[in-house]
């Protein structure tokens, strides 16, 4: 007797609409995100929307949640969103079958970046009702991540000012040889040209011209700026550049800077977080364009405060961000604090390679509080609480390199990161809270 299987017809079609809640198991990410966007306050988003011309748009509500849920998944190209809305069922069911065009995505992405990076407090305080956050003890790092533009598109002001003789001189050149071919220009040039357009390679030394003009301009705009705040008002000429100032000519914004994790120079940013070390919930975040970290812990501190409504008790950072000021203000704080006084050698208890460290000082004070704790240290928490939020973002989540260019724009694309890892946290405390 033939063995029987399930019927198999591909080509069926549906006699009753689908249920979207079959298309995936209860309990399942999709619907938690969608769930959560529920509750968010998205009025600034949809105060966006007054004219009341031309077609309906999609919903805030489900771009929302499309694109918290992609960051969530690790996919963050607009097309590849477009395409998952087609192809897998968790998008499917969170867009409820809606296919918006990759286009509609990137637009409503730029055009409300601002708005989707405001809901990271809202998520934040989701987190905190959930008994996530506790700020019993904090962790404060920074991480480079690349900007989406090439170092080799940077130029230093010195290299500028060689370059833009030359490339004038070169511009002008071709300019008097391309005017005496009036005479071959049906031959050179084919019929129904006029034979006076500008040649390609003309064309692309011109924009090169105009881009070395424009970034050199800039450079001394931020040179004038520098010496007005520091009392040095520009009335004996324009101030000096430093010949070795770097603008990149992609995303001006971006600034060349050393990964510590490569030990490569890369054009970039630097993404900041404060993690709670009972969760690895982020409950602060920043992104600069400074390359150090030392003068970002104050503002770290004070955006702990803000978002959470209260300070930590505790805060961990390493040596990047030790200065007796900094060290000054996490006391005013009162937050007991756990900061690297120097770089440890490989196998030492922290703080015992701090040398040349005046008596007295705070950084002093901190060293013998590490070294006093040794290997049990409160110290010990922050590289199983900041770091390992960073390789979750950057390594299973993929996110290494910005897809939008500007500060404005990468930082609201950074806040969308770390709103779907708060998400993912929340997501997994929820299953834990239900299988206990």
């Amino acid at each position: 007797m033939p063995k029987t299987f399930r019927p198999y017809q591909p080509d069926q079609r549906l006699l009753l609409p689908q249920d979207l809640h079959e298309m995936l198991p209860a309990g399942d990410l999709a619907y938690f995100v969608r769930e959560t966007v529920e509750a968010l306050d998205l009025s600034a988003i949809l105060k966006e929307y007054a004219e009341e011309r031309g077609q309906p748009p999609f919903h805030p509500a489900m771009m929302t949640t499309l694109l918290l849920y992609a960051y969530a998944r690790g996919v963050r190209s607009s097309r590849k969103i477009a395409q998952a809305c087609e192809r897998d069922i968790g998008f499917m069911v969170v867009a409820a079958l809606a296919r918006p065009d990759f286009r509609t995505i990137a637009k409503f992405r730029a055009g409300h970046l601002k708005a989707l990076a405001g809901l990271f407090t809202q998520v934040l305080r989701i987190c905190q009702r959930a008994g996530l956050v506790r700020l019993g003890h904090i962790a404060i790092d920074g991480t480079k991540i690349k900007a989406n533009a090439s170092r080799h598109k940077a130029m230093s002001y010195r290299r500028m000012a060689e370059v833009e003789p030359a490339l004038r001189a070169e511009v002008e050149r071709i300019l008097k040889e391309h005017g005496a071919t009036d005479l071959a220009e049906d031959k050179a040039h084919g019929k129904g040209r006029r034979g006076d357009e500008l040649p390609a390679h003309l064309r692309s030394k011109q924009r090169r011209l105009a881009k070395i003009q424009e970034a050199k301009a800039a450079l001394e705009a931020e040179a004038r700026e520098r010496a007005e705040k520091e009392g040095h008002p520009g009335g004996g000429g324009a101030p000096a550049v430093d010949p070795k100032a770097q603008r990149n000519f992609t995303d001006p914004d971006a600034k060349i800077m050393k990964d510590s994790g490569s030990g490569a120079f890369v054009a970039g940013y630097n993404a900041q977080l404060a993690v709670d070390a009972g969760s690895q919930v982020i409950v602060a975040t920043e992104l600069t364009t400074r390359a150090t970290d030392v003068q970002e812990l104050p503002p770290m501190l004070a955006q702990v405060r803000r978002n959470a409504g209260r300070q930590a008790r505790e805060c961990s950072a390493d040596a990047g961000y030790c200065s007796e000021a900094n060290l000054a203000d996490l006391a005013r704080r009162r937050i007991r604090a756990y900061v690297a006084v120097g770089k440890d050698r490989h196998g030492s208890a922290p703080g015992q390679s701090a040398r040349a460290i005046p008596a007295g000082s705070r950084r002093a004070a901190m060293a013998a509080r590490l070294r006093r704790g040794g290997w049990r240290s409160r110290y010990r928490l922050r590289k199983c609480t900041a770091e390992p939020v960073i390789g979750q973002i950057k390594g299973a989540r993929g996110f290494r390199r910005f897809l939008l260019r500007g500060a404005e724009k990468a930082s609201g694309e950074w806040s969308l990161a770390c709103i779907a890892h708060n998400l993912l946290k929340l997501f997994g405390g929820q299953r834990t809270a239900l299988a206990s």
